[in-house]
């Protein structure tokens, strides 16, 4: 149909659409001398019928035309609008007002009498979230958008219904920005404190993903309060919540939830403070630096008491200042000042509460213990690596942009992506986002000629490019699948029933790990004989457990460093596990890490300690931890006590002649007829690591060469070569 505009002032408040007396049949309530039509694609409007509209046009006042987007002239689909059988009826609807016009006085409205009036003019009208409409009230022309419907029947979660029909029975909560001039009061139930400028919080929108239950946590400890009318809060008899502290590993999104509440509220901009920004070198500067940042929300609570707006004052990198009292070196006291004077503004006695102070830090030990009790930096929130719904999240933000312009190859699965990048923060993922691209770009760029045109059109980013962005960017708190490769360079070879028993009990013991509520913290210790696997079957049972993150300690990364400073690494490995749900931390040669020597000073006392409150140390709620030993002196930590601290312990054998057999045959460098003589000139017991060198060392041959030609299948090793070697080996 042609839109037209509405033929009288007067039925252009009425909210209603116009139509000739023709084709108002195709619309017709039974019953009624009004129908529903479906404008454009979201719009549902009574539509009446108008001596002045010709056939073929509907008329639409000027709301109206903004809402479906068309001018007077333009054509519009109309279509008769099937109400569902029940849940159609508006129990309630949010209204946001504003008027016309803008004016320069403010206007008072009670909430009861307005609702009448509008439930008078508007009953049985059809209403969509987003919906915009027009009315007179008391001479004054305003305009309300509808930004939430709950109707019958609608369950609290269900997001989907978004219309309604008005009916005597529906209640109104009004809502209005604070600079429109517009009060309203003797409102019942609802909100209406305006501190949000969004009326959804679509955190994916703001750019913030893998955090919903965090920010859950925020808007209930620190935002909900503020929602309420000032008179609620005096009668619950409690103040808001003025310190707001995040904290967790670097690059997981703390500065960035920070600078979103500030873009999500009404009212001042907040004020963003480095944490070193503040520091002065002269006398008492860097104090009044700080009751400086306080003093505009000291001067408007003066003013406006309860009804005055809500200050935040962002602190990045708190630590650097906020250190706990008596632990700096120097001589000033600048530190203690600091933390003194934010307590005494934040719950001293002329405290504000009009106040929101967010810190942030990766450091919260560092943090003076006043600061954190109830009162002040109470809420703490972790802000942790994302999982893998999270992550999801995430990489789609990043990636929005690319989709819509045609940027990103259709084979590109997010969801493989998500699964695969365990452990990444939200920094890392934008990074993985940011190398993928950039391999995309690079195709389409002439090295040699710099000067060539770009090919904008054929900008692809695909899923190898992503693929190989996954080896260039890797995770702090990743898993250390190449540095466990390692200590497994020939694989797990089939060496018996008794090492498949103890992989096999190892597997059970992850799998338990993994699924049993009950077991957070899981240690195993796997000892044997020098040579005989150990750290190669710890390595395998980490990398099949396939938990997030996996590390091994070992002294060869040590060697040369102080008692303080080998503590100091083993426990950050344990710290960074507690970040992660799943952790697998390796602990080799624990005998090496504890510097154990027959004479002498035999060990590390510090080092052992450490080791005893690590390994029995329970993990943060929510976290598990599995730790695997091994010691090919297990009669040394037995007599350290440190045994007892694993609560299973397994033992590596050396190879007996059948298993030997088995490896021999796995390994397929021997002729067949020679397996049996090569395993009966060997000893009773050989550890699979002696006998890997001995195969090793005959497979090069007299000369030297060969060994490829034998790692190939395309000739044997000499058996009478073989013995030589065993004999120089004796």
């Amino acid at each position: 149909m042609k839109v037209t505009t509405t033929p009288a002032q007067e039925l252009a408040l009425s909210n209603c659409a116009y139509c000739s007396a023709a084709e108002i049949a195709k619309f017709l309530l039974p019953g009624r001398d009004y129908g529903w039509a479906l404008i454009g694609s979201n719009m549902v409007l009574n539509v009446k019928a108008h001596e002045s509209i010709q056939e073929g046009q509907i008329a639409l006042n000027a709301i109206q035309r903004r809402n479906a987007k068309v001018s007077s002239g333009d054509e519009i689909s109309v279509a008769k609008f099937l109400a569902p059988d029940k849940g159609f009826k508006l129990v309630v609807v949010n209204l946001e007002l504003e008027f016309v016009k803008a004016k320069g006085k403010s206007e008072q409205l009670d909430a009861q009498t307005l609702g009448q009036e509008l439930q008078r003019r508007f009953v049985s009208q059809v209403f969509t979230v987003g919906q915009k409409a027009t009315f007179e009230y008391c001479g004054i022309n305003y305009v309300f958008n509808v930004s939430h419907t709950l109707v019958e029947g609608q369950k609290e979660n269900d997001t989907n219904v978004i219309r309604g029909m008005l009916c005597p029975e529906t209640a109104f909560l009004f809502e209005t920005n604070p600079g429109s001039g517009i009060k309203i009061v003797n409102q019942r139930g609802g909100t209406t404190s305006n501190i949000f400028k969004q009326k959804d919080l679509n955190f994916q929108k703001l750019g913030i993903g893998g955090l919903d239950l965090q920010f859950q946590d925020i808007f209930r400890r620190a935002f909900a309060s503020r929602v309420f009318p000032p008179h609620v809060v005096s009668r619950l008899g409690i103040s808001h919540v003025k310190g707001l502290l995040l904290f967790g590993p670097p690059g997981t999104g703390k500065t960035l939830i920070a600078r979103q509440i500030g873009k999500m509220l009404n009212g001042r901009e907040p004020k963003v403070v480095n944490g070193p920004e503040v520091l002065s070198k002269f006398v008492g500067e860097t104090e009044k630096n700080i009751r400086d940042l306080f003093s505009d929300a000291e001067n408007d609570q003066r003013m406006h008491g309860d009804h005055s707006e809500l200050h935040i004052i962002i602190f990045d990198e708190l630590d650097a200042i906020c250190k706990a009292r008596g632990t700096t070196r120097d001589s000033t006291g600048v530190h203690d000042g600091i933390v003194n004077q934010l307590l005494t503004k934040i719950d001293g006695v002329d405290s504000l509460n009009n106040i929101l102070l967010i810190g942030m830090t990766n450091r919260k030990d560092l943090l003076d213990e006043a600061l954190l009790r109830p009162g002040r930096l109470e809420v703490q929130i972790e802000i942790g690596l994302p999982d893998e719904k999270g992550r999801l999240q995430i990489l789609r933000i990043h990636s929005t942009q690319m989709k819509e312009n045609s940027f990103l190859a259709s084979d590109v699965n997010l969801e493989e992506l998500a699964a695969r990048t365990k452990n990444f923060s939200g920094a890392e993922l934008e990074g993985l986002v940011k190398s993928a691209v950039s391999f995309g770009l690079n195709r389409q760029v002439n090295v040699e000629d710099l000067s060539q045109s770009i090919d904008e059109e054929n900008i692809k980013v695909t899923m190898n490019d992503f693929l190989q962005a996954l080896h260039e960017v890797k995770p702090a708190f990743g898993a250390a699948i190449n540095t466990l490769e390692m200590y497994r360079t020939n694989g797990m070879l089939n060496c018996g029933d008794r090492h498949r028993h103890i992989r096999e009990t190892a597997m059970t013991l992850v799998e338990q790990v993994k699924s049993s509520e009950r077991t957070s913290l899981l240690t195993f210790l796997l000892e044997g004989p020098s040579g005989s696997g150990k750290t190669a079957l710890a390595s395998t049972v980490a990398i099949d457990s396939d938990f997030p993150y996996m590390k091994i300690v070992t002294s060869e990364n040590m060697v040369g460093l102080t008692e303080a400073t080998k503590c100091g690494l083993i426990t950050k490995v344990f710290e960074d596990a507690y970040k992660s749900p799943l952790s697998i931390i390796i602990l080799d040669e624990i005998e090496r890490l504890l510097e154990y020597v027959n004479i002498g000073p035999r060990f590390s006392n510090v080092i052992l300690q450490t080791l005893f409150v690590l390994i029995k140390k329970l993990p943060p709620k929510g976290k598990k931890l599995m730790v695997i030993g091994t010691s090919s002196m297990v009669h040394v930590l037995q007599s350290m006590d440190l045994v007892g601290a694993f609560n299973v312990t397994l033992n590596a054998p050396n190879l007996e002649p059948n298993d030997v057999k088995k490896v021999l045959q796995e390994i397929r460098v021997f002729a067949p007829q020679d397996i049996d003589t090569a395993v009966r000139a060997l000893d009773q017991e050989i550890p699979i690591k002696r006998l890997l060198m001995l195969v090793e060392m005959a497979a090069q041959g007299k000369g030297g060469e060969g060994a490829a030609d034998v790692y190939a299948g395309k000739k044997k090793i000499d058996i009478n070569h073989f013995f030589e070697c065993l004999h120089d080996l004796a």
